[in-house]
């Protein structure tokens, strides 16, 4: 596995996108970023070596590996293979300077805890979007017993009074409730979260977990149980396919008019997407793990698309959809419920012809026959790839700088879109 050369901070690059190219072919998707954190992090719950398939080429995962090494966890590479053997963790202490870089990081709390009864962890960075307080997670471990201090920037965790019981989430986190299931893992008796979050990346932490021994159900409904086990063991396991790169790819082919099969596909946890594709004349065919679409000489706008938790539509693709609108037929109003901050590329947009006006968390998008290429500027992981996007059908060249954003959940993004016929490539 080859990751983007990361040297204290990320390595410049850009992405040279020659629009005009209708995409058409076929790709197969790989393993989901957002279930490979947390199940990277689930892996030190047993001292047994746990082996993950079809790893993704990501910063983020080389960031979550860095710092599992630097707990004490060998974990080595080979291919999209990863093993970890967390046989030698003896710190429960987070390294400072990593965490900072990966929002991730705070899925280490609930491992950490179960592990040792201690954790001691810093304030999560990653992209720009919105505050992410980690409240929620605080309150789930403290509802299991858990001491929280909070000082100069950082969390001190006391888990030796953790016990079984019932936690009540204010808000269903995904975050939030990977954590109290991966701290309540090996507590004796049955613990019940209530309220939780129903992402598709919660059932497959869950099928990891009790692919090691553990006995989780519940998740994808509101409540989801865990009764403790005394230990754990290592697991071979492929997590999920991405549905977000999936939809990415799908929002590609869209705005150039073209068409698209993707293998490996998580259909059935894309619903929401495939619907407000179908709304803009998109034709979607689906069966199993196969999806395709055959997109319009020109979409049609969408009345309204609104973020919500899962089964709703999903707040990582809003800026997808957005850029989509951009070049539809009509008005198009999206509004954004979960991060405040996620219409940071609407600016760029705009340089490049678009029509979007922002006021607080809605955006009212007044389709324009065409875009045009410009020089802009990623500033997280979706706005950035939402640029690209742009790119593929605006005249002349566009220029994504600040292309390390992207590949924080794009295993190398251009390659993606090279291989369906797009002109880019990186500098």
């Amino acid at each position: 596995m080859q990751y983007v050369k990361l040297d204290g901070g990320e390595k410049m690059s850009s992405l040279r996108i020659r629009g005009g190219r209708r995409l058409d072919g076929e790709w197969t998707v790989g393993c989901a970023k957002n279930a490979v954190l947390p199940i990277m992090a689930a892996s030190i719950l047993s001292d047994d070596p746990t082996t993950l398939l079809d790893c993704p080429n990501l910063s983020d995962v080389k960031y979550m590996g860095d710092i599992l090494r630097t707990l004490g966890s060998e974990v080595e590479e080979r291919g999209h293979e990863m093993r970890i053997d967390p046989q030698g963790i003896s710190s429960f202490e987070m390294p400072d300077d990593l965490a900072k870089r990966i929002r991730s990081s705070i899925f280490m709390l609930g491992p950490l805890l179960s592990r040792f009864r201690k954790a001691t962890v810093t304030f999560p960075g990653g992209c720009e979007i919105g505050m992410r307080p980690i409240d929620l997670h605080l309150a789930g471990l403290r509802q299991l017993g858990v001491q929280v201090r909070e000082e100069g920037g950082m969390v001190y965790c006391d888990g030796s009074g953790m016990r079984c019981g019932s936690v009540h989430f204010d808000y269903p986190s995904v975050g939030a409730t990977e954590n109290a299931m991966m701290a309540a893992v090996t507590l004796r008796g049955k613990t019940y979260l209530h309220n939780v979050a129903r992402e598709p990346e919660i059932m497959d932490l869950q099928y990891f977990i009790n692919a090691m021994g553990g006995k989780v159900s519940g998740a994808g409904t509101n409540t989801i149980c865990v009764e403790g086990v005394t230990s754990l063991r290592g697991a071979v396991y492929r997590p999920m396919p991405d549905r977000i790169v999936a939809g990415t790819l799908l929002a590609a082919a869209a705005i150039t008019g073209g068409y698209i099969r993707l293998n490996n596909a998580p259909c059935k946890d894309m619903l929401a997407i495939f619907s407000k594709l179908q709304e803009m004349d998109c034709v979607i065919g689906e069966k199993n793990t196969v999806v395709t679409l055959h997109a319009p000489k020109r979409l049609r706008a969408f009345p309204q698309l609104q973020t919500q938790p899962h089964p709703g539509f999903p707040t990582d693709m809003q800026v997808q959809m957005l850029t989509l609108a951009t070049l539809a037929k009509g008005t198009s109003i999206v509004v954004e419920n979960v991060f405040e901050n996620r219409f940071t590329h609407a600016g760029d947009l705009n340089r490049m012809g678009a029509n979007v006006v922002v006021n607080g968390r809605m955006a009212i998008v007044q389709g324009v026959d065409a875009l045009y290429g410009t020089k802009v500027q990623a500033r997280d992981l979706r706005g950035g790839a939402a640029l690209a996007i742009a790119g593929l059908q605006a005249h002349g060249e566009t220029i994504v700088d600040q292309a390390h954003f992207i590949d924080r959940g794009y295993d190398h993004l251009e390659d993606m879109l090279s291989a369906l016929g797009a002109d880019i490539h990186r500098e």
